[in-house]
């Protein structure tokens, strides 16, 4: 197979992100026709269709889903190589790191790692970008190439990533504060609850009630718990700077827990601007 050019891999991108030739061939700054030819040599190099046409745009085929995650990361790590090559002959560390992170540990864990991480490289931006960790969820955005580390909840179910666990919290009870029986409550949910520890342990407890309400994310739990409409069972991270409308108990000597740690790819480890952020990282603790 002949070698994709650069053009070509950045064709295959903006294609992939618009949806569309035109829309793609405007980002580009380029002709829809140079667009077109691009990708139909990509194509042609690769051996299969990576977009269906249409009139409504063009739509990635599953092997167009991967060749353009492949060819975000070759393109990315030509913008790591030149930073890295403007370090080594002397210069400042440069560049923007993209960040993908749950709610909960964007709001509470980040900014002080961040600051810290800030103050040792003034010239690098961290681009941080909230993420729902459902699905292939934050790992699925770094292994596409759309991040270049992710903080996110364990296991891990995505294969071909570096993952790494930083802490583990326990979960715990909480409930408006006051309220004369709390456990009586209906109990609150989130759409990114899902492990399986805590699906498993939350179907041996036979005190919770069958019904429940499931939200958005963590922050609109939080915020129900305190106005009185139920009771949840929640990491710690979860209620950091939490109203003092809201009261918690443990679970008892053996309670669920949740795993959070990092994900990024083979390749990015060997950016020693990533490697000073991920141990300003390893300092984040959930309590």
């Amino acid at each position: 197979m002949d070698d994709l050019t650069l053009s070509e891999l950045r064709a295959l991108v903006a294609v992939e992100r618009e949806r569309g030739f035109s829309s793609a061939a405007v980002d580009l700054g380029l002709t829809q026709s140079a667009v077109s030819h691009a990708v139909r040599a990509a194509e042609r190099k690769i051996g299969t269709v990576l977009f269906q046409r249409g009139r409504h745009g063009a739509t990635p085929t599953p092997a167009g889903e991967v060749v353009a995650g492949h060819a975000r990361r070759v393109l990315r790590m030509l913008e790591v190589m030149k930073a890295e090559a403007y370090g080594a002959a002397g210069g400042p560390a440069t560049g923007t790191i993209r960040l993908a992170a749950f709610r909960s540990a964007a709001f509470h864990l980040l900014p002080t790692a961040l600051a810290r991480f800030g103050a040792r490289h003034p010239k690098v931006t961290v681009d941080v970008r909230i993420v729902r960790d459902i699905g292939r969820g934050i790992a699925g955005e770094v292994l596409d190439g759309r991040a270049d580390i992710g903080v996110t909840t364990l296991p891990v179910h995505v294969d071909g990533l570096v993952v790494k666990e930083l802490f583990a919290e326990p979960y715990v009870f909480a409930y408006p504060a006051g309220h004369p029986d709390p456990r009586g409550l209906p109990i609150i949910d989130w759409h990114e609850n899902c492990s399986a520890e805590t699906s498993r342990w939350w179907k041996r407890q036979e005190w919770l009630p069958a019904g429940q309400m499931t939200v958005e994310d963590d922050g609109v739990l939080v915020s129900m718990v305190g106005h009185g409409l139920g009771a949840a069972i929640v990491p710690l991270l979860s209620l950091i700077g939490c109203s003092p409308k809201v009261a918690t108990d443990d679970l008892g000597a053996e309670p669920p827990t949740r795993s959070v740690g990092y994900v990024t790819t083979g390749e990015m480890t060997g950016w020693s601007v990533l490697r000073d952020l991920i141990a300003e990282l390893r300092t984040m603790r959930g309590s």
